[in-house]
């Protein structure tokens, strides 16, 4: 289990220069290279169909994770009072400096007894590449070029958590019946 947490670390700060944290399972240090927007997966599987490709989505169990530029976690609460959301319960949430998430296995690993694997790359990073310029980012604070646009972004995952509640609150039953 050792040898697999050590090539999972290795993979994240060596290929990637990405932070993790002492300990296994392996976590990553959200807020550093990049933030973490993450939502219900329904909802972000949903949205993936309707947002360019690019950045890398993680899912683990019932949620998603989609990786944002750093900085962007203290964003989203103004973003989504300026696209008249601030008002309804989401279950989009950011995640920003200071956080951590579990560190899916890379491409092509082996899970197998292993505590490390209950989350899984959806869109993985990709070694070698600039992942930051692929991160979707605030236009106004220096994305430009080809970056997705965070607004974007998080009108489309607003949608689809309100979608996603209330597919959920029809599917109950009445309480009179």
């Amino acid at each position: 289990m050792a040898g697999t947490a050590a090539r999972v670390r290795g993979w994240y700060e060596n290929e990637l220069g990405w932070a993790t944290v002492p300990g296994t399972p392996v976590r990553l240090a959200v807020g550093v290279r990049f933030d973490v927007l993450e939502v219900p997966a329904e909802a972000g599987h949903a949205a993936l169909r309707r947002l360019a490709p690019g950045s890398p989505v993680a899912v683990e169990g019932e949620r998603m994770w989609l990786l944002v530029a750093a900085g962007s976690a203290g964003e989203l609460p103004g973003i989504l009072q300026w696209l008249d959301w601030g008002v309804l319960p989401l279950e989009l949430r950011a995640i920003g400096a200071g956080g951590l998430i579990e560190a899916p296995l890379p491409p092509g690993a082996e899970s197998a007894g292993t505590a490390q694997g209950a989350a899984l790359w959806v869109r993985p990073p990709v070694a070698g590449r600039e992942i930051e310029a692929s991160l979707a980012t605030v236009s106004a604070l220096g994305g430009g070029g080809g970056a997705p646009d965070l607004v974007r972004w998080v009108d489309t995952l607003a949608t689809q958590c309100h979608r996603v509640r209330l597919w959920r609150a029809c599917a109950q039953p009445l309480a009179f019946s």
